[in-house]
């Protein structure tokens, strides 16, 4: 029996909603508890500490971080004023390659990770069918994603206000609002940069499917993201960079206009939901007509 099986009664192996809840339930479980995926944690919650103290030595002087002249990456020079845009440069720091590159490990995992370690066939034993453990695995992925992000805004949130007061701030726009609509659009941005990490991880679970080697999957997944991160870089490629999943990854900046500027956001998640839907579509025909061995 399987790992997920021996976790359920017998009346959940069947395939229904209760085997399929017990499943999902038995993958979030087992992925959460892994030593990489907590070790993943830790460095994507220690980026914030590390920016928030590096901005509290900058500034312990009186001078704002960046030299007072608006040069720096976006958000850091406010951080001063206040905590709350810990949130939003953890995020913007982080999102280039922190935290795609710990999607891309876990999803790069899922299958193949099963296959190296030779569960994925009793995975398939009860009567469940590919497709519905393809669908398990990747909201599994997805649901790290969400918790993922969420622990860079929650450990950046903490770091904030403690290191620096929170109130009032001011927008992009220079509109000033309330730190609890602040705390509100942070909130948002997080849910968008969550949403923006969908498409690596399908195109890390189609990876999965290709190969019985865990690290294979990994090391693919994370090299695809650089090459596809160097493409969106160099200008004499601008014609194809709109069409790039990471190109419209830091529109959620535009949630902190007044009034909010939506199209490159509602193009970012466009983006995504076609990466997501080519590449899952994809993993789907690859796992459901593969061998399995192991």
């Amino acid at each position: 029996m399987s790992r997920a099986d021996l976790q359920l009664p017998a009346a959940a192996r069947r395939p229904g909603p209760l085997w399929t809840f017990g499943l999902l339930r038995s993958e979030l479980f087992t992925t959460v508890r892994r030593w990489r995926t907590l070790a993943l944690l830790g460095v994507l919650a220690a980026v914030p500490v590390l920016v928030g103290i590096a901005v509290r030595i900058e500034t312990r002087g009186g001078a704002p971080a960046g030299g007072g002249n608006g040069e720096g990456p976006a958000f850091i020079t406010q951080i001063t004023n206040n905590g709350l845009f810990l949130v939003f440069t953890a995020l913007a720091a982080t999102l280039p390659f922190f935290l795609p590159m710990a999607v891309g490990v876990v999803a790069g995992d899922a299958i193949a990770g099963e296959a190296g370690a030779g569960t994925l066939r009793y995975l398939l034993v009860a009567p469940a069918g590919r497709t519905r453990l393809l669908l398990t695995k990747y909201t599994t992925v997805m649901a790290f994603c969400l918790l993922a992000t969420l622990v860079v805004a929650v450990s950046a949130l903490i770091v904030g206000a403690l290191l620096f007061p929170l109130g009032e701030l001011t927008t992009i726009s220079g509109t000033r609002i309330s730190f609890a609509e602040g705390l509100g659009r942070a909130l948002l941005i997080a849910l968008v940069v969550a949403a923006s990490l969908v498409g690596v991880a399908a195109l890390g679970l189609f990876v999965s499917t290709l190969t019985n080697s865990g690290i294979a999957a990994m090391a693919t997944t994370v090299g695809l993201l650089i090459t596809v991160q160097i493409v969106d870089q160099i200008p004499q490629l601008h014609a194809v960079q709109p069409y790039l999943f990471p190109h419209y990854w830091l529109s959620f900046a535009d949630l902190m206009r007044d009034p909010v500027y939506w199209d490159d956001l509602v193009r970012n998640l466009g983006l995504q939901g076609l990466y997501a839907a080519v590449f899952g579509s994809a993993a789907w025909a690859r796992f459901t007509a593969k061998d399995i061995s192991a």
